[in-house]
């Protein structure tokens, strides 16, 4: 019997693996090792791809979250709307910079509760944190426009919704800026840590240019105190390999995803949904079960992976307790914490594998 991982990366490796290496050997040849033309090369192409104006690369997710409020001018003092489902990463980008995280509930999408949003708006409130979680894009137009009403700034949280659309329109795209994770395991993901941003204005694409490089326009001239947080060349490099086959790799998520909620029938197993006027990247595949705990062992047994996004939401995080929260506090949270599972979800997963998933769900 085989054994089905949650997710393996070297499938997607060895689809294009002359392309990635042939790349990589490009790079190392080229004896230019950062920020060169693999670098604005990629930027361009995946400013392309969303429909952005300007893209910058920088060393990781994280970084885009917290060079971004960094950036747009948050700190002390002021306050950040979020999702309490989200992964810990998109709270840290705020409390980095000394802001306050103030969470919101979640819809039946995962997403952040539009209709909750306008009453946790105070004078501190100075942004909105959009988590477009496991892939699905968050409809956008009320936040969009809740923004402009009380001037507050609006990033996105794309780490894992690489090419998700609300309305036609790719996630990224909404906000001042939309921040990028090309960890390993995302959509688009390199082969070890990068991230990116998306803007619309161009004196803020500059900026992040800057701040990413010790806050060096020029070299040893430096205008702020800025950072290290580079795309290396030969992820950038990599990252253009995987760009240009992103419609398949897409797709082929896609249809997996098809598959299972087509096939997946078991009354103890609620499925994902996708609001209306979204499209969905499945990133993850997350179903809930009230009796998850029980499902995992289960499905442990027949040697099929799963992993919880996420076990224990920010809010109740030992990192976060000075912010004074309880269990209670949050409990549409607290309860997909106890309940999401994300079933074995990548590219190149077989038929045979996927009819073993849900073949193993259905007998549950």
């Amino acid at each position: 019997r085989m054994k089905i991982m949650p997710n393996r990366m070297d499938r997607g490796f060895y689809r294009y693996q002359e392309e990635f290496e042939q790349k990589a050997l490009e790079v190392l040849r080229s004896g230019w090792y950062v920020l060169g033309k693999e670098v604005s090369s990629f930027e361009e192409e995946f400013a392309a791809y969303t429909g952005g104006n300007y893209c910058v690369g920088l060393a990781s997710g994280l970084d885009a979250l917290w060079i971004a409020f960094r950036l747009l001018g948050i700190g002390a003092g002021d306050e950040v709307l979020v999702q309490g489902n989200t992964y810990i990463a998109s709270v840290m980008g705020i409390t980095m910079n000394g802001a306050t995280p103030v969470f919101v509930e979640p819809d039946e999408y995962f997403g952040i509760n539009v209709k909750e949003l306008e009453s946790k708006i105070t004078d501190k409130t100075k942004a909105i944190l959009v988590v477009h979680l496991y892939g699905i894009a968050t409809p956008m137009d009320e936040i969009v426009s809740l923004c402009e009403k009380y001037h507050l700034k609006l990033v996105e949280d794309c780490a894992q919704s690489h090419g998700a659309c609300y309305n036609g329109r790719m996630t990224g795209t909404f906000g001042d800026v939309g921040c990028f994770s090309f960890y390993p395991s995302k959509n688009l993901g390199a082969f070890g840590d990068g991230g990116a941003v998306v803007v619309k204005d161009e004196a803020l694409a500059k900026e992040f240019k800057v701040f990413r490089n010790y806050g060096s326009e020029k070299r040893y001239y430096n205008k702020v105190v800025g950072t290290n947080s580079r795309l290396d060349e030969i992820q950038a490099g990599l990252l253009r390999v995987r760009l240009s086959h992103m419609e398949e790799l897409t797709q082929e998520k896609i249809a997996i995803a098809s598959r299972y909620t087509e096939g997946i029938h078991n009354s103890k197993i609620k499925l994902p949904q996708i609001p209306e006027g979204s499209t969905c990247v499945y990133h993850q595949y997350v179903i809930r079960c009230e009796e998850r705990d029980r499902l995992i062992e289960y499905l442990n047994e027949k040697e099929i992976g799963t992993i919880i996004h996420y076990p224990i939401p920010p809010h109740l995080a030992e990192a976060y307790r000075y912010l004074g929260h309880h269990e209670g506090d949050f409990p549409i949270t607290e309860h997909l914490a106890k309940t999401v599972l994300s079933i074995p979800m990548y590219n190149g997963m077989t038929e045979d594998e996927q009819n073993m998933v849900i073949d193993a769900l259905n007998r549950f």
